[in-house]
């Protein structure tokens, strides 16, 4: 419920007389401070900032002067007292505090400019356990926290980009409650951010991904013209995970990525990146968030031919990712169909050249993939609750694949079975996936049940073969995937019905043995992974 300003017993205009300036990141602290002091308003530090801007030619007192105390345990404790909390908490007009603060020498402080220390940076680059530990924040947010609670009386900046906002604001001296209630809620966000990042990185050091309480926080990145409709409001927060992919990617042209964008640009990415650049080329092409193509080559441009012919209709307006560098003939290629997104590791200067003649047309760089064994979380809100869950980083190169019919695959067999296994992975449930030399030929996603994924997936590998002018469809002698078990034989004779000679999927079915003996019965091929891709 939102709160009136008109409700709140707070002056509109509180006239900023004494300032205090504690912050880690110094951009524009100097400027700012030089701007306050013109103004006359006294400036109080601490630490590094006092010598920044006693550097810089600026009156500043060190907080030690209202503490009466100086800083000590290496800095550990400077801002932690009385002097300067009760003058971020006095209430201005109540006579006890007023009381209070002479008798006991407090000054006031109508302005906190405070911003913390760097543990989501230090985290994110891999500092070591004592050095995370320091650099978690004790003092600033106190500070933070205690002129947000007092915002009747105190206005708290903590984001350098609201230094001109405050400039602005302090034309005539004074901040208005309007502004100082926006700021607050601005302080509090930014400790909460603070604190998930810092439980965040206790639950991972100490492999405890589920805690008691689990906060997720992230950053403003941008703000969207609208969600996956129209009608909804949306944002994009950035988590500061080091994962490379569409969050820490440059936009190297074409207009703001939308809701639906970033979300199927991400599925393409996570994709395409369960395919070892050193190993082949690989292209995906996505369409709301599922894959209508997925393919290797002998090169990048061969790739992504491959891929395109899986569902050449359905590509259309799509999201194509890479693992290789983008070269300017697949480019040339890629122009030829409308596209949403493109996303590689890396574009050389002939595909930029070419993509920039469709200057609609988003191409980002990431300039390295996500790792998919690395471990992490995924959430997903309910109504009332979040659901967390630990990322699915299973691959099928680490499983011991069981053989379970009396065929076992050939060698192209086996192949084309984990090629498969890699994709339904990364397919809506249910998931039924048919490959045939390190290209998918067909693509059943979604569907309620498991009979009609494999039979969508026929189809659209028979709608493929006539685009192509081929004779029958290329799932005749294909591998087929299923990202979890098979409940009954009937989806599997669907299977064998387009074509299929060989089966990858996890088992664990009580009708297993069904499953078994219809596979042998056609003399198909048949392996267990033991493990279940589940995709909603």
């Amino acid at each position: 419920m939102a709160v009136s300003s008109k409700k709140i017993p707070a002056p509109d205009q509180v006239t900023i007389g004494t300032a205090l300036l504690s912050v880690s990141d110094k951009t524009g602290v100097v400027e700012l401070a030089r701007a306050l002091h013109e103004k006359g308003v006294r400036l109080v530090s601490t630490g590094g900032t006092h010598k920044t801007l006693s550097e810089a030619g600026l009156p500043v007192r060190d907080v030690s002067e209202l503490t009466g105390f100086p800083e000590v345990m290496d800095g550990r404790v400077k801002t932690l007292h009385p002097g300067v909390h009760g003058g971020l908490l006095a209430i201005r007009d109540d006579a006890d505090h007023v009381a209070a603060m002479k008798e006991h020498g407090i000054t006031g402080i109508d302005l906190a400019v405070i911003n913390l220390y760097p543990f989501e940076e230090v985290r994110a680059k891999g500092g070591d356990y004592p050095t995370t530990v320091e650099n978690i924040d004790i003092g600033g947010p106190a500070m933070i926290r205690a002129s947000a609670k007092n915002h009747a009386y105190v206005t708290i900046v903590t984001d350098p980009s609201d230094y001109a906002a405050l400039l602005d604001e302090l034309k005539d001296g004074a901040t208005t409650l309007a502004f100082r209630q926006a700021m607050a809620a601005k302080a509090y966000a930014r400790t909460a951010a603070y604190d998930t990042a810092i439980s965040g990185w206790f639950a991972e050091v100490l492999e405890t991904p589920m805690p008691r309480h689990r906060t997720i926080g992230g950053v403003l990145k941008e703000e969207m013209r609208y969600g996956e409709n129209p009608h909804q409001k949306a944002a994009f927060y950035v988590t500061g995970e080091n994962r490379p992919g569409v969050a820490t990617a440059t936009l190297l042209q074409g207009k703001q990525l939308s809701y639906n964008n970033i979300n199927d640009t991400d599925a393409a990415f996570e994709l395409v990146a369960e395919f070892l650049p050193e190993k082949a080329p690989a292209c995906a092409i996505i369409k709301h968030a599922n894959p209508c193509g997925v393919a290797t080559g002998s090169t990048l441009l061969e790739a992504y031919e491959r891929a395109l012919a899986c569902d050449s209709t359905s590509a259309f307006g799509g999201i194509i990712a890479f693992n290789r560098e983008l070269d300017g003939a697949t480019a040339e290629e890629i122009v030829k169909l409308f596209t949403e997104v493109i996303i590689a590791p890396s574009v050389d200067e002939a595909a930029r050249a070419i993509i920039a003649k469709k200057p609609n047309l988003r191409l980002l760089v990431t300039g390295a993939l996500p790792d998919p064994r690395v471990p992490g979380l995924t959430a997903k809100t309910v109504s009332g609750g979040l659901l967390v869950q630990t990322r699915d980083n299973g691959m099928v190169e680490d499983l011991e694949l069981k053989v379970v019919t009396k065929r076992a695959p050939a060698a192209q067999e086996l192949e084309d079975m984990k090629f498969a296994f890699k994709i339904a992975k990364h397919v809506k449930s249910n998931a039924v996936v048919y490959a045939k030399d390190g290209q998918t030929v067909g693509i059943g996603a979604g569907q309620m049940s498991r009979v009609d994924s494999a039979r969508i997936a026929g189809l659209k590998a028979e709608e493929a073969a006539k685009a192509l002018g081929l004779p029958a469809p290329l799932t005749h002698g294909s591998a087929v995937a299923s990202e979890a078990f098979l409940p009954f034989a009937d989806g599997l004779l669907s299977m064998i019905a387009a074509g299929a000679t060989s089966v990858i999927q996890p088992g664990g079915s009580m009708r297993d043995e069904d499953v078994i003996k219809a596979a042998d019965d056609a003399g198909i091929a048949m392996v267990f992974t033991g493990m279940r891709h589940f995709r909603h």
